[in-house]
């Protein structure tokens, strides 16, 4: 991917799990992406938060520059496991953490079920109250025997569609092709329909009661042009969480990394206390 490399990996349970960490020194903040995307997602967004903390990256299992293999088990309970077990390896007691899309519900379950600790939480357009899943996620969902015969040029332009559409602004051909070169060839495509059939609604089921139970200071962002999933589940997941901040980003979309990145990144960065004192 131009201009973003992960140069580290991490052999987890399913598989060596591509990470990398920017900046020298700081309070450590863990930036966790969502589907269908990887890492990159945050590319505008850690190297400026990197001035002033310890960031690290990775790609989920399964994801972007991550492992991909027959028989992996891409869930989200899968997933919680491994960030459980990189903050173990980054020995990292009670970090920052920050969650967008299906990064969220990791790091939701991550806390609530794998016993992780945390100083302070971000939720960036989060899975985490029912219901959600696109109508499309869901039809990949039901049709994945038929869609994983799709030609390859067919599938290409397919997922090309699929990752540009959450953005409120258009993206540039340089950000769709890093999207969309991890879910190419027989490898990929598998990939990209394994981790949709693994999972469901059942996975953010299991923990959407206990929201109530975290304590540590929440920042939830949210486009307010999201299409994936509405600013009310914003509002919704606010309420669950007590003493919660909510900032609603205008124009922008499911992907407020690259529709606003500079307003995501001051939040964040304010919220984690860089300009405190």
């Amino acid at each position: 991917m131009v201009g973003w490399t992960l140069t580290r990996t991490f052999d987890s349970e399913q598989g060596e799990v591509a990470w990398d960490v920017l900046g020298d020194g700081g309070t450590p903040v863990v930036l966790t992406h969502g589907t269908p995307f990887s890492s990159y997602v945050w590319r505008e967004v850690a190297p400026w938060l990197a001035r002033h903390f310890r960031v690290f990256v990775w790609d989920l299992a399964g994801y972007g520059a991550s492992a991909k293999h027959d028989g992996q088990d891409a869930s989200l309970a899968a997933q919680a496991r491994i960030l459980a077990a990189l903050l173990d390896h980054w020995d990292l007691d009670r970090p920052h953490l920050v969650g967008h899309d299906f990064g969220g519900t990791v790091t939701l379950r991550a806390l609530l079920l794998e016993g992780c600790r945390v100083d302070r939480l971000v939720l960036v357009d989060a899975v985490a109250v029912a219901p959600w899943g696109t109508g499309f996620f869901r039809l990949i969902k039901d049709h994945a025997d038929v869609l994983g015969r799709l030609p390859d040029p067919v599938h290409d332009g397919m997922v090309r569609g699929y990752v540009s559409w959450p953005s409120y602004r258009p993206l540039n051909a340089e950000v769709v092709d890093a999207f969309v070169a991890p879910w190419r060839g027989a490898q990929g495509r598998a990939a990209l329909y394994r981790q949709i059939i693994q999972n469901d609604q059942h996975l953010t089921d299991e923990i959407q009661h206990r929201y109530g139970e975290i304590d540590a200071p929440t920042l939830i962002v949210w486009g307010e042009e999201d299409d994936w999933l509405s600013p009310e589940q914003a509002h919704q997941l606010h309420d669950l969480i007590p003493g919660s901040e909510l900032r609603l980003l205008p124009a922008a979309g499911h992907l407020v990394q690259f529709d606003a990145p500079a307003t995501l990144t001051i939040e964040i960065a304010a919220f984690l206390g860089v300009g405190d004192g």
